[in-house]
């Protein structure tokens, strides 16, 4: 499955569009459309062709759109996250119930050492 990011015409030579993806400029081949493109116009582009015209008004829509997604990605990757199964999330730490037992069991020790000591 392919995921097509929309390219605002730029400027077109003979069949060939530069667009812009927010920045960065590449160029799409024009043979496959069967529909007239016009600079300012935005194009679905796949392997260096272009395979669907949008209107502007679409075009800025499905940014809009991407835009809201990545920003949602986003707040939920800065968002902590329960810990599921035998782990417990300590402070800032996940820490697995075998090193839990393994911490619980060192300090024991170290608090009985301290313990003969006295």
């Amino acid at each position: 499955m392919c995921l097509a990011a929309p390219a605002r015409v730029i400027s077109i030579s003979d069949n060939v569009a530069t667009v812009d993806y927010g920045g960065v400029e590449t160029k799409c081949r024009l043979e496959t459309l069967t529909e007239e493109i016009a600079v300012g116009d935005f194009v679905l582009i796949h392997t260096g062709f272009a395979i669907r015209r949008l209107s502007p008004e679409d075009g800025e829509e499905t940014l809009r759109l991407f835009d809201e997604l990545a920003a949602s990605l986003a707040e939920d990757a800065a968002r902590p996250k329960p810990v599921e199964g035998p782990e417990r999330n300590l402070g800032n730490s996940t820490v697995s119930l075998g090193e839990q037992s393994h911490l619980a069991r060192a300090a024991q020790e170290d608090h009985s050492e301290h313990r003969q000591e006295s």
